[in-house]
């Protein structure tokens, strides 16, 4: 391992390749050392782990090893950061050693907190419970959602924001209610929909779809509501109201199938630096996503502060505005780059129909097709199921961050 490089970048998920790809492709002319640190050996497409939990993709089909993925270029360093050291320009590794840099990119994801929630930990995988948060565990969804029979009680979760993917814990119930609905036993059974957020979505002109989709399957919605203890054996959960006049209040469901969405939070690593704001986030400025405090420092991704929906697309669009502003830096110049907000949440209502959620900050809607956004349509399942894998392996993940521009234009269609 050298002791210093131009470019550290810490993370080898979705982020972290995608900006050291699109960094390398850039900065041709340029002699920039990178180094990629992250100490995982398996590399997986998060956006299909609700397509695993409901039948359609295999879990085999959607991981890679990490080695086949770090760009021709950069150094892979295999191995678990201990600490940030940023008034020195270093970082620190759990081997004891350290590695010094001129400039630093921030990626690491985001970690499950299983602990937030009594009992989840123990029981998950077994009782019925399970989590397209998890690889492991995706498959488990599966099998719950095939085991359901006329009478049981299906309960799926969303956590306080934010998370990964706002969507997902709502598709995997409608996907489970649209395979009850095709065996002919969705109205002899109840399925859940538990959310701590206070609707069902954060953008209205989508909210507004959405609680039509919800009530056409008969998925009993209740807001402002937080998992906060699983009794597997017995197969309780136990939710505390988080607002309105029963704030405070507990009760428990018994279920059949309980599909957990658990809390979210950077890494310990990163929540305990000099680099995290007062929730635990790289502290980056949103347009520019350079650190706030450490100009030479970077962010992208699930970790960092901006606020954004944590997608996939959101990376994608931020990877070059991290890498044009850094090579601004590295010519002497003043970054100026900004990123917009941007993200999509491919909404899978049903199976072969998905809503294809595209907006940036404030919730302002920008739709990359001359279609109606609100649409479910089977188009839209081509492009989430075949042709965005497709994308992201062969073409992001290799620094082509460049696409379709999206329509920030865009006037909402009247009602």
């Amino acid at each position: 391992m050298a002791e210093s490089v131009d470019v550290v970048i810490v993370g080898g998920g979705t982020a972290g390749i995608t900006v050291a790809a699109h960094l390398l492709k850039q900065a041709r002319g340029i002699n920039l050392n990178l180094s990629i640190v992250d100490p995982a050996e398996t590399h997986y497409y998060q956006p299909a782990l609700t397509l695993v939990g409901a039948g359609v993709t295999s879990l085999d089909s959607i991981h890679r090893p990490e080695a086949k993925l770090i760009p021709k270029g950069a150094e892979w360093e295999q191995i678990t950061v201990s600490g940030f050291l940023p008034e020195h320009n270093k970082i620190e590794f759990s081997s004891g050693s350290s590695l010094s840099y001129q400039y630093l990119i921030v990626c690491p994801g985001l970690e499950l907190n299983w602990e937030k929630i009594k009992g989840a930990r123990e029981t998950l995988g077994r009782n019925g419970v399970c989590s397209n948060y998890d690889p492991q565990h995706a498959t488990d969804t599966w099998d719950a959602v095939q085991n359901l029979k006329a009478g049981d009680t299906a309960i799926f979760t969303q956590p306080p924001m934010p998370f990964k993917c706002p969507g997902a814990p709502q598709k995997a119930a409608y996907l489970a209610a649209d395979y009850l609905r095709k065996k002919g036993i969705l109205n002899q059974c109840k399925v859940f929909f538990m959310s701590h957020a206070p609707a069902i979505f954060s953008v209205p002109l989508f909210a507004k779809e959405l609680v039509q989709v919800a009530a056409r399957y008969g998925i009993r919605t209740n807001y402002q509501h937080n998992l906060i203890e699983v009794d597997g054996p017995n197969r309780k959960a136990v939710f505390e109201i988080v607002g309105g006049n029963d704030q405070g209040k507990k009760y428990a469901i018994k279920f059949d199938m309980l599909h957990i969405s658990p809390p979210q939070s950077p890494p310990a690593v990163v929540r305990n630096s000099a680099l995290a704001n007062e929730a635990g986030f790289v502290d980056v400025d949103q347009a520019t996503l350079q650190h706030k405090k450490f100009p030479n420092i970077f962010s992208l991704g699930d970790a960092c502060s901006a606020p954004n929906s944590k997608t996939a697309a959101a990376i994608r669009k931020q990877a070059p505005v991290v890498v044009d502003n850094l090579l601004a830096m590295v010519r002497g110049k003043k970054p100026t780059a900004v990123y917009d907000g941007y993200a999509s949440c491919p909404l899978t209502t049903a199976y072969k129909k998905v809503i294809m959620a595209e907006f940036c900050y404030g919730g302002k809607v920008t739709p990359t097709f001359p279609l109606d956004p609100r649409r479910e349509r089977w188009v839209n399942w081509l492009i989430k199921t075949t042709g965005l894998p497709l994308f992201y392996w062969y073409y992001m993940l290799k620094g082509f961050v460049k696409f379709l521009p999206h329509n920030t234009n865009f006037t909402e269609p009247a009602d």
